[in-house]
């Protein structure tokens, strides 16, 4: 009888086990969980994998990544823009290690290196989900990024930055969001445009001074896309799809008059392109530029209008042209 009773209650408790285990198991789905939303109630998320066709090929993702290590700095501002901050970034060009327009939001973002040679060992110490580089920059070392962790890479840095942009929301499974943020971009633009008027008229002429270096930009930058998709008129030789005239001789300042001329410089820190940059728009050559003999010419931020190149510094590109033409008038 005693017996009888023990097996009894070990089947019993046996029982109550195996349903116990079969409960828990049916509250972790392996395609779905429940997160948490900002009004207290419970939203799907999709942890179902993805790929994405990119310059180097096919990348498989299991899930949405969330150790995002980032390798371009037009990347980090797209990721800003989308909601998502890298645990890794490559540090700003110029900037203690970021950006000041971006330095607030990347509080606590690991700097795995310069966008040129970022650092593999610092990369690996972060244990990302996902790594998106450039093939402009890193195809060297995709396949030592890709036994890290999936990697995905845009194909340039140059021209039309939205291509970019489309990618990477994609990558990290955010594409209507990034499609609303280039929405609200483009709407700027038409109501800039709007606003703009007549001003569209006038010739924009983009110079940059660097260390060693002077260059006249076309079309094909970052500025000259956006120039061109608010349609303002360009000087004729600037008013090319390619990317710059490179260490011109100041037998070419002529080249650089327009309507209104803006320049920048890349300082690094060294003062080289700033004394550069004092000797060319003190040049008596420069000084007779019809542009600077009106009045028409804007020193801006070398960040926003060149390096940073991402939807971020577009945006304050854009508040620059408002102001320049629209506020001061």
């Amino acid at each position: 009888m005693f017996t009888y009773f023990k097996q009894h209650k070990f089947f019993l408790l046996t029982a109550l086990l195996s349903i116990l285990i079969l409960s828990g198991c049916g509250n972790n789905s392996e395609t779905t969980q429940e997160s948490d939303t900002s009004d207290g109630e419970t939203t799907p998320t999709t942890t179902e994998g993805y790929s994405i066709e990119h310059a180097m090929g096919t990348t498989e993702l299991e899930k949405t990544p969330e150790k995002i290590v980032i390798l371009t700095n037009e990347g980090t501002e797209a990721l800003l823009a989308l909601d998502v901050k890298p645990v890794g970034a490559v540090q700003s060009w110029t900037g203690n290690p970021w950006y000041d327009h971006i330095e607030d939001e990347m509080e606590g973002v690991t700097n795995v290196g310069m966008e040129g040679e970022p650092s593999l060992e610092t990369i690996a110490s972060l244990e990302p989900d996902l790594i998106i580089g450039n093939k402009m920059r890193h195809e060297k070392i995709y396949e030592q990024l890709s036994a890290i962790a999936p990697t995905v890479f845009a194909e340039d840095l140059r021209g039309d930055w939205k291509k970019n942009f489309e990618l990477y929301s994609k990558a990290v499974n955010k594409e209507e969001e990034g499609k609303q943020v280039m929405q609200d971009f483009d709407n700027r633009v038409t109501d800039l445009q709007s606003k703009l008027g007549n001003n569209l008229q006038k010739e924009v002429s983009i110079v940059r001074f660097m260390a060693g270096d002077v260059r006249i930009y076309h079309k094909d930058t970052f500025s000259g896309v956006i120039l061109d998709q608010l349609g303002f008129a360009r000087p004729e030789s600037q008013n090319v799809d390619d990317f710059a005239e490179k260490n011109v001789t100041k037998e070419r300042i002529p080249a650089m008059d327009g309507d209104i001329i803006f320049y920048f410089s890349y300082e690094t820190g060294d003062g080289e392109a700033t004394q550069l940059e004092e000797e060319w728009v003190n040049d008596p050559l420069f000084q007779n530029l019809n542009a600077v003999k009106a009045g028409n010419i804007h020193k801006v931020s070398d960040a926003i209008w060149n390096t940073a190149g991402g939807v971020i510094a577009a945006n304050l590109m854009l508040d620059d042209i408002e102001e320049f033409f629209i506020e001061k008038n």
